[in-house]
């Protein structure tokens, strides 16, 4: 009884050491391989453990040992479906044809996961509606064009200014403790054959950044299109405009509108009531699967880098957004990340700035008592554009792997990498691991090689969990000082954090 009693926050915070503790017990076994081949028209599959040898039979035999589990499965990954009727498998002598996968032994840790995968989908799917109901309403109520361009220059520049002192932060600290010089060159050799075939295909993925096509990729040629895809900027001007737009019809007609949207607003924040109810149950499920697939061990071996980056976004969430609210709000800096415990929690469990906006908006309204028509605007346009942790990472990724292939990037490439990051940060999907694709960016920005993206890629899942929470709180803090400074915020109240 005593534990149903406890807050939802607490509960979230406990489903997640719990979901650590679980993944790790129940995490993959790094010598097993289960191997599905067919044997006289009979498909058949066999668990395969600490093996001594490993080989593909084909035209050209790669040859692996006993350690080797993530490269055996890239390279019968990089097989065609022709090329693997023909490949054999020599497992300790063994010969295995007819081959269709090579794949890791999946335990009970990874197969809860569609538990945290259904609760990322249910705060997905209210995420859309709900920004589109509260942009219109605030919009419409706002009834001033010249205050509705206030607020968005105020918001748009802050949100830039932000993600600058973000990457500047990862810069300096990338400079002052050098972690790519301290990686030993067969560490180096190993990480770039271990991730080579995911850093190819990332690689491959095309990213525009031109700034001119970002502009019109704003009016969407289909709202309901940009809906279904979940283009949150597209959303946003349409909800605006629309909400405009409504400023012009006569009353009531506009209000019937409004009454509208605003009650479905209102249903859909009920909604992120119904579904965090269920949350402590999907943190457990997200955060059990990613420690039972990635474990803790590859931290180790880039413990320099991910130490580097972790301090950047424990320094930039605390004291840059600290700073700003103790200088621009009343606002006491630990009111405000009590009634952000939620919102973080979910961040960091779905790596989702997009999943995570319908709490997000839930706790800045209710717990910090920012008004609804400031942050259905601040919130959506965050969630896309200001990315301050993902542009952190890539600041402190890109002089790393700079270090690491003995690069020294002068102050103008430094400079080009705040620049790139900060485009390359406008725009692009809030979802989980899109940090590599515009770190991507960045690195062809200043020349230095993208398959050095295989020497990151390890950790990648892990560190987008932290960074995903500076993002999310950055949103937040720029909220409750937009509010501020309109005269929208209301008194915090944090009975329900």
């Amino acid at each position: 009884m005593k534990l149903l009693k406890m807050k939802l926050h607490t509960q979230i915070v406990l489903a997640l050491l719990l979901g650590a503790v679980f993944g790790a017990i129940f995490h993959i076994d790094k010598n097993l391989l289960e191997i599905s081949y067919i044997e006289n028209g009979i498909q058949k599959s066999e668990q395969m453990q600490n093996w001594n040898s490993f080989a593909f039979i084909s035209d050209k035999t790669s040859s692996f040992s006993g350690k080797d589990q993530l490269l055996i499965i890239q390279k019968f990954k990089s097989f065609s479906s022709e090329e693997r009727k023909l490949i054999k498998l020599n497992i300790d002598e063994r010969i295995f044809e007819n081959v269709k996968s090579v794949e890791k032994v999946k335990t009970i840790a990874i197969y809860i996961k569609p538990i945290g995968d259904i609760f990322i989908r249910l705060l997905n799917m209210i995420a859309i509606p709900l920004v589109l109901a509260s942009l219109i309403v605030g919009a419409a109520s706002l009834g001033d064009i010249k205050r509705l361009a206030r607020i968005g220059g105020k918001t748009i520049s802050i949100y830039l200014v932000t993600t600058a002192f973000a990457i500047s932060v990862g810069l300096v600290l990338a400079n002052l403790v050098q972690p790519g010089t301290r990686m030993p060159e067969s560490t180096k050799q190993e990480l770039l054959a271990t991730y080579q075939t995911d850093a190819s295909k990332r690689i491959q993925t095309e990213v525009d950044v031109d700034v001119m096509t970002q502009i019109v990729n704003l009016v969407p040629r289909n709202p309901i299109k940009a809906m279904a895809d979940a283009e949150m900027l597209q959303i946003v001007f349409f909800a605006v405009f629309a909400g405009v737009a409504l400023t012009f019809v006569r009353k009531e007609k506009q209000q019937a509108v409004v009454n509208f949207f605003d009650g479905l607003s209102d249903t859909m924040i009920k909604l992120v009531d119904l579904i965090m109810k269920i949350a402590p149950y999907g943190v457990f499920a997200l955060i059990a699967a990613t420690v039972g697939e990635f474990g803790f061990e590859i931290l180790q071996t880039l413990i320099w880098y991910s130490l580097t980056v972790l301090i950047g976004l424990f320094i930039h969430t605390v004291f840059v957004y600290g700073g700003m609210l103790k200088l621009f709000s009343r606002m006491k800096i630990r009111t405000f990340f009590k009634g952000m415990r939620r919102a973080q929690t979910i961040a960091f469990s779905t790596s989702s700035s997009a999943a995570t906006l319908p709490v997000n908006m839930e706790c800045c309204e209710e717990n910090l008592g920012v008004s609804k028509g400031i942050t259905s605007f601040t919130l959506p346009l965050g969630a896309t554009i200001n990315m301050d942790g993902t542009a952190l990472y890539q600041g402190v990724a890109a002089v790393f792997i700079a270090q690491v292939y003995g690069m020294d990037l002068s102050l103008f490439e430094q400079l080009m990498i705040v620049l790139t990051a900060v485009l390359a940060s406008i725009g692009t999907a809030p979802v989980p691991g899109v940090g590599i694709i515009m770190l991507i960016i960045v690195l062809k920005a200043v020349h230095v090689p993208e398959e050095g993206i295989a020497l990151v890629l390890g950790v990648d899942r892990i560190l987008d969990m932290c960074r995903t929470v500076t993002n999310i709180t950055g949103d937040a803090a720029v909220s409750v000082v937009i509010a501020q400074s309109e005269g929208e915020l209301k008194k915090p109240d944090l009975s329900e954090a």
